[in-house]
């Protein structure tokens, strides 16, 4: 690993090999590094190995593969958004409350979880061949929609939302409000000559994006 020394690299070894839970998460974490900076072609077993603090073969015995490894990637960052929302407990606030921080949450963490925007960004270049193989990642996200869905009956309910949305349709579009600045920000600034990843650009991102779905969320007698 870069920055340590030959001992501490013999440390975190012997404690990944007597401790499995730590070394499929350390291989984890290295891979889902590598992939990040270099995308799945360039990413390199050796690379991820002596990231981790792992030799090859253990890294093998785990996941088979570089592309079973980066399967388990893909599922283990798609796993820790879709965990992080269910302890928001939505369903406990009322339906607006509970779309705003729904809405605020899923902004901030694009914006602490840039390694899920790009993994995203490579398997969607890969038109989702390997997630297509994943056994794990549909079932993740049915409590996402069934709270949204939840919110939105809710709201329907009590006259504060409009009638019949579809929880899938309005995750895509919080979700595509986020992704796409996120995304973009870079060739964005330059074309307007302004810093869009500033702290204050960000809050104010937020802000509009949770004007939006509300807004649209409105029944139209409320308009």
């Amino acid at each position: 690993m870069e920055g340590s020394t030959p001992k501490s690299r013999d440390a975190l070894r012997a404690a990944t090999t007597r401790d499995p839970e730590r070394t499929r998460a350390a291989i984890l974490s290295a891979a889902t590094a590598e992939i990040t900076a270099k995308g799945l072609t360039g990413a390199r077993v050796d690379a991820i190995a002596k990231r981790a603090g792992v030799n090859k073969r253990m890294l093998y015995h785990y996941f088979g593969d570089k592309q079973g490894l980066y399967l388990a990637v893909l599922e283990d960052t798609y796993s820790a958004i879709r965990h992080a929302e269910q302890d928001l407990h939505l369903t406990e606030l009322d339906p607006v409350a509970g779309m705003r921080k729904l809405v605020l949450f899923t902004w901030q963490y694009f914006i602490d979880h840039p390694e899920f925007l790009s993994l995203l960004a490579t398997e969607n270049m890969n038109r989702a061949a390997y997630l297509k193989k994943s056994q794990s990642i549909r079932p993740l996200h049915r409590p996402l929609t069934g709270m949204i869905e939840v919110l939105l009956k809710r709201g329907e309910a009590e006259g504060l939302f409009r009638h019949g949305v579809d929880p899938v349709e309005l995750y895509i579009t919080i979700a595509s409000l986020g992704f796409f600045y996120m995304q973009n920000r870079h060739t964005l600034s330059v074309i307007f000559g302004e810093n869009l990843s500033a702290f204050e650009r960000l809050a104010a991102r937020g802000e509009h994006i949770c004007e939006v779905v509300l807004a649209y969320l409105q029944p139209p007698e409320k308009k």
